[in-house]
């Protein structure tokens, strides 16, 4: 793809990219647009590796890639997929269908989450923004919500008073210990107007309101 927009064949491309590129070596609160990236795990050495390659091809062909560093995604459209962020996923199916659930994140750690229309807008946003705008050619800090599983846990028992949460810690644990716990994205809110519609009761309330109709529950 960056071959053939280096030739123009490709006007714009997008990169996925993800908080997994953040590791060791940095404070873990509202982690700035550009510090040193140290993943702890292939998912984010990849990822590193893919922002580099825009920043190269941008620098070298003034190619028009533009990224994100997504945080957890939350969508009642897709189930879990045993990532580290997928508690906040899996909770709510296990609080409609069976009013309980043992997380493998433990109390207390917090982490960037986004909801997925949140995160949809926030793509075509950046898409859409003038490319004089673009300022980072890297990948853009998306901040999203922090919460932990407590705090999740409060919010769904708002709607369903009998939840009950627990915790059994598994690996994921410490991927969850190296990432940050909440991120500064005031420079994607400055270059192409981030802006969120989801906090954690939004997007709660709609988590259960739609995963209700689908499970039928």
């Amino acid at each position: 793809l960056c071959e053939m927009a280096k030739n123009g064949l490709i006007k714009k491309i997008f990169w996925p990219s993800s908080i997994a590129v953040f590791g060791r070596g940095i404070s873990p609160y509202n982690v700035e647009q550009e510090v040193a990236l140290n993943p702890s795990t292939i998912y984010g050495v990849t990822k590193v590796a893919g922002e580099k390659l825009c920043e190269y091809y941008h620098q070298k062909h003034n190619v028009d890639i533009r990224s994100i560093r997504y945080p957890g995604l939350i969508s009642w459209q897709t189930p879990a997929g045993g990532g580290t962020t997928d508690y906040a996923v899996e909770i709510f199916y296990e609080a409609i269908e069976k009013g309980k659930y043992t997380s493998f994140i433990q109390k207390g750690t917090a982490m960037p989450m986004l909801y997925m229309e949140d995160a949809i807008d926030a793509t075509i946003k950046l898409m859409e923004a003038p490319s004089e705008n673009i300022s980072v050619r890297t990948s853009y800090n998306l901040g999203g919500m922090s919460f932990t599983p407590e705090e999740l846990a409060e919010e769904i028992k708002k709607i369903i008073p009998d939840f009950e949460i627990s915790y059994e810690p598994d690996f994921r644990q410490k991927i969850a210990e190296s990432w940050p716990k909440s991120i500064d994205d005031s420079v994607a809110k400055k270059d192409w107007g981030l802006n969120y519609k989801f906090g954690i009761k939004e997007m709660s309330e709609d988590m259960i309101k739609n995963l209700s109709i689908k499970l039928k529950k």
